[in-house]
């Protein structure tokens, strides 16, 4: 039986199935993303979309949906689900759905009267090219199965309405045509590995509802435009292969193509498989780069997403070529920002002051994997020079204090840390002066800088950090460490944070620490009776006036419970390491306890992976972008870090 396998009694339930969704990406930026009952939800939902970069920097859905129609004795059964204006679903195709697993790729079986059709959906590798599988498993008699495309040919972040300026012309290629909407947009090859029929029926189907963007208070609808369908017989125990792409395809490779493409996937049969897909969905290549998506699926690649995240996407895996490959680009965007340059890479907010401590953070843990001589040889110089930057006073962003913390002024007027919602402009959480995960992060640098300075022997900055993260630790704690027992957020002159949140866990679960092992314990008490939750830490204890967790309603209600009180996994990530860290053995069975929460997940909303964040009470609802890379990476170190405690 497959690990995620859904019967017909949950897919035939549209109040259970439709909040799941499911995701598949070729790893170059384009990705296929609907529910598990084919039914988009999401202006984002798409079976092909794709980056056009001559238009913009944007995704964009070409297909949006496929609907399958089975016909026997001139009875048609149509397959596939929409939902229109006034609440209304059609042609409600969902009813003959039997079961869903997606063990090796996205597999539903319909039962239809004496029809069963497998369905088997694969994104190409490294191409723009969806495969779907129709395999006739059962039939009494001759079968005809039509197929009927749904268009769009639209930003992800817009709606496309019936309109005169579409193109409805379209040219034949092999088994299939070649068709696109309007200038600008590449053409859409849709083809099958058989001889087949097309019927130029041009229509647009209008209307079409996504609930989930009126869950966040936007436009709700749009209209979409069908140029006709395909159709054809098949046999029992036929298989026919249908592909939507960017180029042309010699259709009798298909069956062989799709043979490889689902060989070729590790099967999500536990959850840390599942993490291992997800993982492997965030890390592209674009142009000859290679970047970590922040989420999908409107998220693009932003800097302290990409160090927070990589060494659990990929060295908790052993992919050290992976993690390589990605600080080969982040290095180019790195220098160029030490430089002054523009960037020239697809890396975003580079300019945030704490990108270069997460950078030297994410290079620790890969001295950790391959060895520290060999970290040293590979990046010893990039962290070398990112700290010298830092020093040296030349980061627009921080200032070096005479007690050895860093100050970073400008918070108050712009969003400078990860908790980053603004209104009107303004941040929401201004956190500005001495920041406490900020100060983390450089303590440990400083130390693991020192290190590195010990292995080449050059002891006059080996002395000089060394010094300074003496001096650093000592105001550390006296700047942040309050009477309570736990850490200030931020402090600035008089104005200090007294709220308990989360960026005190990191002071803790760091390799180095200024804090002594008393204080690490009292501040992981704070955390575990104010922030834990079976999905994450809080970003805010409830306690606190300003506690809203419920991440509900339109974008500027939701902007203002963003970082007050919900729940975060990456967060919670750091936390379990900190308490392996502290207590080590007798906290293994309370993190298996504390993974659970997680691997349930996985059967909810975007199965096999883990949402950007969930509301800070229960049920704990998950909300925000379906899979986020820092979470999976999160949980992937965690699982990662228990596997040592226990092979012992």
């Amino acid at each position: 039986m497959s690990y995620l396998r859904f019967d017909k009694t949950l897919m035939t339930n549209l109040q259970e199935s439709l909040p799941k969704e499911i995701l598949r990406s070729n790893r170059s930026g384009a990705y296929s993303c609907t529910t598990l009952v084919d039914c988009n939800t999401r202006k984002y939902h798409g079976l092909l979309v794709v980056p056009v970069p001559e238009l913009d920097d944007e995704n964009h859905v070409l297909l949006s949906s496929l609907d399958a129609t089975v016909i026997q004795h001139g009875a048609e059964f149509n397959l596939g689900l929409h939902k229109y204006n006034g609440d209304n679903f059609a042609p409600r195709g969902h009813k003959y759905i039997r079961e869903f697993d997606s063990l090796q790729v996205p597999t539903t079986i319909y039962r239809v009267g004496g029809v069963l059709l497998r369905r088997e959906m694969v994104f190409q590798h490294f191409e723009n090219r969806l495969i779907i599988r129709y395999t006739l498993l059962e039939a009494h008699s001759e079968t005809t199965l039509r197929l009927r495309p749904f268009l769009a040919f639209r930003s992800v972040r817009e709606y496309t309405h019936e309109n005169s300026r579409a193109r409805r012309d379209y040219q034949p290629v092999e088994n299939g045509i070649k068709t696109c909407l309007y200038p600008g947009y590449p053409d859409l090859y849709m083809q099958i590995n058989k001889e087949n029929e097309f019927i130029f029926h041009p229509d647009w189907y209008r209307g079409v509802e996504y609930p989930k963007e009126q869950e966040r208070g936007y436009a709700t609808n749009e209209d979409l435009y069908v140029p006709g369908y395909f159709e054809f017989n098949i046999k029992k125990g036929e298989s026919v292969v249908f592909s939507a792409g960017l180029s042309e395809i010699k259709t009798d490779t298909l069956a062989q193509l799709t043979e490889f493409e689902i060989n070729v996937r590790t099967p999500r049969d536990n959850f840390y498989n599942n993490l291992v897909n997800s993982a492997h969905q965030f890390i592209i290549n674009r142009d000859g780069e290679n970047y970590v998506l922040a989420g999908y699926p409107w998220f693009k690649s932003r800097a302290r997403d990409l160090f927070i995240s990589l060494p659990g996407l990929t060295l908790t895996n052993n992919e050290v070529e992976k993690f390589e490959l990605v600080m080969k680009t982040a290095e180019k965007a790195i220098r160029q920002f030490i430089a002054d340059e523009p960037i020239g890479v697809r890396i975003y907010e580079m300019e945030q002051p704490d990108v270069f401590l997460w950078a030297v953070w994410c290079i620790q843990q890969y001295g950790k994997i391959v060895g520290l001589a060999k970290c040293i040889e590979k990046y010893g110089m990039l962290v070398q020079d990112m700290m010298e930057f830092i020093r040296g006073g030349k980061h627009p962003g921080l200032e070096l204090h005479n007690n050895g913390l860093l100050y970073a002024p400008g918070g108050k007027d712009k969003a400078i840390t990860w908790m980053n919602s603004s209104s009107y402009g303004r941040p929401i959480i201004p956190r500005t002066g001495y920041i406490v995960e900020f100060n983390a992060l450089w303590y440990n640098a400083l130390k693991f800088g020192a290190e590195i300075c010990r292995q080449v022997k050059d002891q006059k900055v080996e002395i000089t950090l060394e010094g300074l993260a003496e001096k650093a630790g000592k105001s550390f704690v006296e700047v942040f460490l309050n009477e309570h027992g736990y850490l200030l957020d931020y402090v600035d002159g008089n104005m200090m944070s007294w709220e308990v949140r989360p960026n005190m866990v990191f002071a803790v679960a760091f390799d180095y620490s200024p804090l002594d092992a008393k204080q690490k314990k009292t501040i992981l008490d704070f955390c575990t009776k104010e922030l834990l939750t079976p999905k994450g830490l809080r970003s805010l204890s409830p306690k606190s006036g300003a506690y809203n967790p419920m991440y509900v309603g339109p974008q500027q209600q939701r902007d203002y419970a963003y970082h007050q009180g919900t729940a975060w996994p990456w967060l919670a990530g750091f936390y379990m390491e900190a308490c392996l860290r502290v207590f080590g053995r007798s906290r293994v069975s309370f993190i298996e306890r504390q993974l659970v929460g997680y691997e349930e997940e996985l059967f909810y909303h975007c199965i096999g992976t883990i949402p950007e964040l969930f509301d800070g009470n229960p049920p704990f609802h998950g909300r925000g972008a379906i899979s986020f890379a820092m979470n999976v990476a999160g949980i992937m170190r965690v699982v990662k870090l228990l596997d040592k405690y226990n092979e012992y």
